[in-house]
């Protein structure tokens, strides 16, 4: 069973994401006080995932040290695997997810990082977009369970 690794938001686009301990989501329009969240939000836009095992993966075959939160995902999960949460509802504790598609590096992230080969090495390792079906409070530590 996974669980929340840490959390990160920020208010602007480009801003240095902040760690924090926990977070409510609001279904329908994203995290409380991140740059994506708005009312009738995409169901791609209200909060991303990523994998700590993929990060962890990529700073050791880029000879990196980028922190979780950098990668600039809301979630960072610990043992489970996103991909296969691709168009199935889950929980993150008490609140209710549906993975809709991966999230791919982009371009900007991997200029922001001053990474090399960023894109190729994460295609398919750079996480989950979902939409929030039910609030609540998503807490460091919290349980993942689908």
């Amino acid at each position: 069973m996974g669980k929340v690794y840490e959390i990160g938001i920020c208010k602007n686009k480009g801003d240095k994401i902040l760690k924090i301990n926990e977070v409510e989501a609001v279904a329908g329009c994203g995290l409380l006080n991140d740059r994506k969240s708005k009312k009738n939000n995409t169901k791609l836009g209200q909060i991303t995932l990523i994998e700590i095992e993929n990060i962890n993966y990529y700073n050791k075959i880029s000879n990196s040290s980028i922190q979780p939160v950098d990668f600039r995902r809301n979630i960072i999960t610990d043992d489970i695997r996103l991909n296969s949460l691709v168009g199935k509802e889950f929980f993150i504790g008490d609140v209710k997810l549906k993975g809709h598609d991966l999230c791919r590096p982009c371009k900007y992230l991997e200029k922001l990082l001053g990474q090399k080969n960023f894109i190729k090495e994460l295609l398919y390792k750079g996480g989950l977009r979902c939409e929030i079906l039910v609030s609540g409070k998503i807490v460091k530590g919290d349980k993942i369970k689908y």
